[in-house]
Order: structure tokens, then sequence, then C-alpha cells
């Protein structure tokens, strides 16, 4: 299995790796108050890296001893079978072929203590609706059971509901933007839409920023 755009496995010592690691310390502690077992990451607006983002930020959840399920829930252009060199015939869908069926998701080992992964499986025609079905709770209820944290990965918040419908299943959301490619006005809106379904914006992870070289080694 090839990981070469996962930088906590490649190059875990790097200055990325270690913000993947302070990310997670930070969701562990923004759970204090209110625990945080299942978590969405999403984007504003489409290609932000939120996928990458995700799959690294699973495996720094995996490391730190946490038993995590990480699950593609974009139904729309599903990519962390690839990141992760996965077969996609089944996955989170074949779920759903069968609505009264007993639920057996299709797991699938990466060579990363503690962490699996729940591909997207073949796309439905109705990616909403599946993700809004009573189907979906019980998957969820399901997965819980199997990890300490479920990670689900769902398509930007402005382009289609799907990640609404799911942020009002889940303990928390992230949101992935990009630096000098994200536009205030969408981010904004983002944020009101989300606010008025009551979801739980965690905070935001900021792609593409700078490093500030005057820090060192620190």
């Amino acid at each position: 299995m090839s990981q070469p755009s996962l930088i906590t496995l490649t190059d875990p010592r790097s200055p990325a790796a270690e913000a993947f690691r302070t990310l997670r310390t930070n969701i562990y502690f923004s759970g204090l108050d209110r625990s945080i077992h299942t978590l969405l990451v999403t984007t504003v607006a489409p290609v932000e890296g939120k996928s990458l983002t995700l799959a690294n930020l699973a495996v720094a959840m995996a490391q730190g001893d946490k038993r995590t399920i990480l699950v593609d829930t974009d139904l729309r252009r599903p990519t962390l079978h690839t990141l992760f060199g996965l077969n996609n015939d089944k996955g989170l869908t074949s779920l759903f072929i069968d609505a009264k069926g007993p639920i057996e998701p299709a797991l699938k080992d990466v060579k990363v203590p503690n962490l699996q992964v729940l591909t997207s499986g073949p796309l439905p025609p109705n990616p909403a609706e599946v993700l809004g079905s009573q189907r979906m709770l019980d998957v969820i209820v399901a997965l819980k059971q199997r990890a300490d944290i479920v990670l689900f990965d769902a398509p930007p918040v402005i382009a289609v509901t799907d990640a609404a419908v799911l942020g009002t299943r889940v303990d928390g959301m992230v949101l992935v933007v990009d630096a000098g490619q994200t536009r205030r006005e969408h981010a904004k809106r983002a944020k009101e839409q989300l606010e008025k379904l009551n979801i739980r914006i965690v905070g935001a992870v900021l792609n593409g920023a700078s490093v500030d070289n005057t820090l060192g080694g620190y």
C-alpha cells in the first residue's frame, strides 16, 4: 500500500505532521464539556484538500491510541479509497441495499494500527436522501460501537446539502478553508447556514498557510 501524500506517515517528524497532532489535541480539548465521538470534516467550496486533511487527521488520531474509523460519506466525489489504495466495490452504500438487514460495515484495515476505513461504495443517485435516512442513523450508531472516534468526509457545504444533512447527526463539524482561495463571503455564508441548523462547528483548519521560519525548530 502506498500513501505518498499522507505526511503523518511519510514524514512524521515534519512541521506539517506536527500540525495534525496539534489539531488532534485541539479536538480533544473541544470535547471536554461535550464529548466528540463523531466528527464530520467538510469544506466551504470544492477543491480545498479536505479528504487529504481528514486522512492525515485520522492517522494522527490512530497514532494517539484512539480506535479510529474513517468514513467516506462524500457520495459524489469519493477519494479516500484512492488515498489509501483500497478497493471501493463495497462500502457505506452497500449497507443500504438491504435496508432491514444487519449492519456489518465492510471496514478495511490500512496497516495503521487503530485505523480502519469505510469507503463510499457504489455511488447512489440520491446522496442526500441516503445520508438523511433512518438507516444512516443506525449505521452511525453501529460505527460508534466499534471505535473511540468516527470521522466522516463530506462534500462542500455550499455546493450541496449533504454535509448539512449529516452534520445534524454528528457531535461536531470541522471546516477546511484554503489560504488565498476560500472567499470570505463563502465562508461566512457556510457558517451561517450551519448555525441555522444548530450544527456544532468545532473549528476550522487553514490549508496552504505560509510557514513562519522565524520560529526555528518550534
